[in-house]
């Protein structure tokens, strides 16, 4: 079946499901929207679609089809056309299949019964995105480096970005979670719509519920007027969790639920409000490790981690250091109104050997108070008050961080050193790195490693 707009457009859409009311009523629902569509009842005959009326700019599919499931045309598609928006649409709380579609590379889900409002902020976003050049920061302040983890950090953040699965974002702190978390949004199909960033540790306990859903006025002592949550502030754009893992208990499992169904409760309210916002999350705790000892929810941390981006420290891009040094330096005197000074060559050298335990942060840090206190246009060695740290790319007796830790860092930093080397051809890889094909698959899977 076929339905199209009294006006043509360019935008046209794939809809997939073997229950022909489902079907129409999605395909009317697209038509409204002005779009065009087609209708396929079977695996087989949405792929002879894509094959014969392509290109289509989104494609809806059911999970369960007569002769296959959702993920089978998620991942044709992932193969043959990576510019593809693909949704899909799940029975009500198949959390599971959402999750495994998500991680297989669809765009985003919808539950069942489908909600005509979410789907069409869902095909909105997907339109939005087909119409984005792919990889394109549209201004954000991007991630600088060329050190092989950087290159791979950006080549990965083009990729999230065309997507709304949640991405939790590990890293140490300083590394630069925010800004990867600002980039994602930045280069996706929700650049135009807000970018609400949230520390979690910062809200007082007693305040979380109505900070993260809003309340309705009288809804409690000092509620003297409506106000709406992060949830709402965000709604159509993401919602960035800083520091998750602060969340008490109680509050991950409104989270959890919120995510869920995509809707919301205010404090006071008599009835859910539809919430559409992509969710990044971040921490420099050891969130796995936190689930270990029942500090954070497991089903939580699997709705949360459905991708992870890990940001390097900056000791491992160490050649990055006289680049973001510079550029950190011209953006302080821009902002004080001086000319910015020359780094001497040692002082560039001392900075490159230091192991900057603060990352990316220590550094603004020590460039900022070197200004300070210099009196002259050039920053020397002497001007950085750089302190001994007893850290050789070796984990010291007092860090946080345990051996487990510290041998994944070693591990990930290697592979995804011969992954650039080799073009992120896993096989070539594999041999560079002296390993099975299946053995890097596994390590790249158990440490977060997406290409």
């Amino acid at each position: 079946m076929s339905l199209k707009p009294e006006k043509r457009s360019p935008s046209r859409v794939l809809v997939v499901d073997d229950e022909e009311d489902i079907r129409e009523l999605l395909q009317l629902t697209l038509a409204r929207m002005g779009l065009e569509s087609d209708g396929a009842g079977t695996l087989a005959e949405a792929k002879r679609l894509l094959g014969q009326n392509g290109p289509y700019q989104l494609c809806l599919t059911d999970m369960r089809l007569p002769d296959g499931d959702g993920l089978d045309l998620v991942r044709k598609i992932g193969e043959s056309s990576q510019d593809l928006p693909v949704a899909v649409i799940t029975a009500y709380g198949s959390m599971e299949s959402a999750v495994a579609a998500l991680k297989a590379g669809a765009f985003d889900y919808l539950s069942k019964p489908v909600s005509l409002d979410s789907l069409r902020a869902l095909v909105r976003s997907a339109l939005r995105l087909s119409a984005a050049p792919a990889g394109d920061p549209r201004g954000t302040a991007a991630l600088l480096g060329e050190s092989p983890p950087m290159v791979q950090i950006r080549q990965l953040i083009a990729k999230l970005a065309r997507s709304m699965a949640p991405i939790y974002i590990s890293g140490e702190s300083g590394s630069g979670k925010e800004l990867a978390a600002r980039q994602i949004h930045a280069e996706g199909a929700r650049s135009a719509q807000p970018f609400v960033a949230v520390n979690c540790g910062a809200i007082p306990e007693n305040l979380m519920e109505s900070e993260f859903f809003g309340h309705r006025k009288g809804a409690f002592t000092g509620a003297d007027a409506e106000r709406e949550g992060f949830f709402q502030a965000a709604h159509g754009g993401t919602l960035f969790l800083d520091e998750v893992a602060d969340l008490p208990l109680a509050m991950q499992v409104k989270l959890l639920r919120a995510i869920q169904e995509k809707r919301v409760r205010r404090i006071g309210g008599t009835s859910e409000e539809p919430v559409d916002v992509r969710i990044i999350s971040a921490t420099h705790q050891n969130l796995r490790q936190l689930v270990e000892t029942g500090r954070f929810r497991q089903d939580l941390f699997y709705r949360l981690n459905v991708i992870e981006l890990h940001m390097p420290a900056l000791r491992e891009c160490r050649e990055d250091v006289p680049l973001l040094a510079r550029h950190i330096l011209t953006r302080l005197c821009r902002e004080a109104g001086l000319e910015p000074p020359h780094i001497s060559a040692p002082a560039l050298a001392a900075l490159s050997a230091y192991p900057f335990p603060g990352n990316v942060r220590e550094l603004e840090n020590i460039l900022e108070r070197a200004l300070a206190l210099s009196g002259s246009g050039i920053l020397g060695e002497e001007d950085l008050g750089l302190c001994p740290v007893p850290l050789s790319g070796e984990p010291d007796a007092d860090d946080a961080a345990s051996l487990q830790e510290y041998l994944d860092s070693q591990e990930r930093r290697a592979i995804l050193e011969a992954l650039s080397k080799t073009g992120f051809n896993r096989t070539a890889a594999a041999k560079l790195l002296g390993v099975t094909f299946r053995s890097l698959r596994y390590r790249m899977e158990r440490l977060g490693i997406t290409e």
